[in-house]
């Protein structure tokens, strides 16, 4: 399947907040082959606009951001590297993972961790730290100082493998998957004339707060936004409200940083093909760049498309093909049978 092909691809590529290039450079190769012009603006994004048969007619932007969390050195002690986040990560998933080092060439590392049998009671209970871990990557003082210095950012080591018949686990899937879904949409729409002016966007340094839809998004100027990302999936232990069970189809958000008249369109063309859909309730902030792209400059009628994933911002993120695919075919139906009041609220 050429969907899985491009996730496969896109999440290999080391690409975390703010070092987007490599993301970058590959999905604008992508995009160009189905969209009438692309370019990169200031903050890295990658936009694409596929021109409208009507004159005069209304912008409808879709946007996914491209890049993941990852780390950045900030230096070494006796060659174990000191690091931050990019993005959020949970300190109890860090010790003992892989990580990749972009140097030229990348390098490998792991998060050092203490074996069981060396810690104490109270040392088993204790609450871990981004501060208080580094990463080995077998060198000495001298060597990472002068191979990998302060500011050098990583990933965690890249990872593709089936889980079971329906779902995938690896890195980056948050949100690359959801670049590929835009894609791929993208892709069958190719030949189509549309009556709206569409622009697709991967944006840039969403984990680090929605900073490239927010200039991107006052750039375009767009009518409509169906903002592409994903949510939490469903998992012994998680919330019984909040997350979704993945092969249960995407979820249409709900809430006021929705349009009720593209929510509800999302719905109609859900029941009326067959396309198994979840409503997701968002009560506040949505998490996503729906939140900015709403109100930028005089305010855009926005809906949020999500694909839910579980074990978030990790190694193993899994998602479930049937979902990315449904969500590709959502956007296919929406625009190849545009319909909208005049009147946006």
């Amino acid at each position: 399947m050429e969907l899985i092909k491009t996730i496969s691809e896109l999440s290999s590529l080391p690409a975390p907040s703010g070092f987007e290039d490599l993301a970058a450079d590959r999905i604008h190769e992508m995009m160009a082959s189905c969209m009438n012009e692309v370019w990169r603006d200031t903050m890295g994004n990658v936009i694409g606009v596929k021109r409208s048969r009507k004159a005069g007619a209304k912008k409808l932007l879709l946007d996914a951001h491209m890049d993941e969390v990852g780390i950045i050195i900030t230096g070494n002690e006796e060659g174990f590297l000191k690091f931050q986040p990019l993005g959020s990560l949970d300190p109890r998933n860090l010790p003992g993972s892989e990580v990749v080092l972009m140097t030229d060439p990348p390098m490998s590392g792991v998060i050092a961790c203490l074996p069981p049998h060396v810690l104490s009671a109270e040392e088993k209970e204790k609450v871990i730290q981004v501060k208080d871990l580094c990463i080995d990557a077998g060198l000495s003082d001298r060597e990472a100082s002068e191979q990998i210095p302060p500011g050098t950012p990583g990933v965690f080591k890249s990872g593709f493998f089936r889980l079971g018949e329906n779902q995938f686990s690896g890195k980056a899937f948050d949100n690359r998957v959801c670049v590929a879904v835009m894609l791929d949409a993208l892709s069958k729409l190719k030949d189509r004339e549309l009556d709206v002016e569409l622009y697709a966007m991967a944006s840039s340094q969403e984990e680090l707060g929605t900073r490239g839809a927010t200039t991107g998004a006052f750039s375009i100027e767009p009518d409509y936004c169906v903002a592409i990302d994903v949510t939490f999936g469903k998992t012994p232990g998680s919330p019984k409200t909040g997350t979704y069970k993945l092969g249960g189809g995407p979820t249409i958000g709900i809430g006021p940083n929705i349009n009720m008249k593209l929510y509800n369109r999302l719905v109609e063309l859900c029941e009326n093909n067959s396309i198994p859909y979840q409503i997701e309730v968002m009560a506040g902030q949505s998490g996503t760049n729906a939140w900015p792209i709403q109100i930028s400059r005089g305010g855009v009628a926005t809906a949020i498309l999500s694909v839910p994933l579980k074990y978030m911002h990790s190694p193993i993120e899994t998602f479930a093909v049937s979902d990315a695919q449904a969500a590709s075919d959502i956007l296919v139906k929406l625009l190849e049978n545009w319909e909208y009041p005049a009147e946006q609220i």
